[in-house]
């Protein structure tokens, strides 16, 4: 039976990865987990340009060398990037020994997760996976969700969250406004964001919840 994937969010905010490999597929690598926020180890004998004035900046702790079993210990996972398939094989055993999760670049049968292409708005993050078994298909359909999930999604999860924070801060349940989420969102919420009809947000907001929520009061 093939392999079926859980799919979650996974939280690296913080959290020390270590990725193997310093070529342009460790690049893609290294900004994913460094737009989420990583403590970011990079091991590999040579590395990119960009790679090198990350490290220099300060953004990433970079060893100019080969990969050793120990520089796994305490990380919470592991990308292995490279072009010699005997480095990327130790890297999924010696992560698979320590319960370390891993991720091996093209090399399902050795990783312990696979990585989806990805639409990001702000907080909307959609995530595309075909369980590694056609990557090309994953990139067409993601580049057809970026055309339908424009820059005014990021916008409209910012003010419904800021909604339900308001909420929370009044002594509400935002669950028990379910109703209320819905009645704006079948408003036209998203095309009043979209093409900045910033009026009719705060009519529907007051007619919905109420005048002391408002744009500028919720988008401070």
């Amino acid at each position: 039976m093939r392999q079926q994937y859980y799919p979650v969010n996974l939280a690296v905010k913080e959290k020390p990865c270590l990725v193997v490999g310093g070529g342009q597929v460790a690049e893609r690598k290294i900004k994913g987990l460094l737009d989420c926020g990583a403590h970011l180890f990079v091991v590999s004998p040579k590395a990119t340009e960009t790679l090198q004035n990350l490290a220099s900046n300060g953004l990433v702790d970079l060893a100019l060398r080969h990969y050793r079993t120990a520089d796994l210990d305490g990380k919470f996972l592991v990308i292995g990037a490279t072009d010699d398939e005997n480095t990327n094989q130790r890297v999924s055993r010696d992560a698979s020994r320590q319960g370390i999760l891993c991720n091996i670049a093209d090399r399902p049968d050795a990783c312990s997760f696979v990585l989806p292409a990805v639409v990001r708005q702000g907080d909307l993050v959609i995530a595309v996976s075909t369980s590694n078994q056609s990557p090309a298909v994953a990139k067409r359909i993601r580049k057809s969700l970026e055309k339908e999930f424009g820059p005014e999604y990021a916008v409209l999860i910012a003010l419904m969250g800021a909604i339900r924070r308001k909420l929370l801060d009044d002594g509400k349940s935002p669950e028990a406004h379910k109703k209320d989420f819905e009645r704006l969102l079948d408003d036209g919420l998203l095309a009043m964001i979209r093409y900045k009809r910033i009026d009719e947000v705060d009519t529907s907001l007051a007619e919905v919840l109420g005048k002391e929520y408002s744009w500028n009061t919720l988008m401070a």
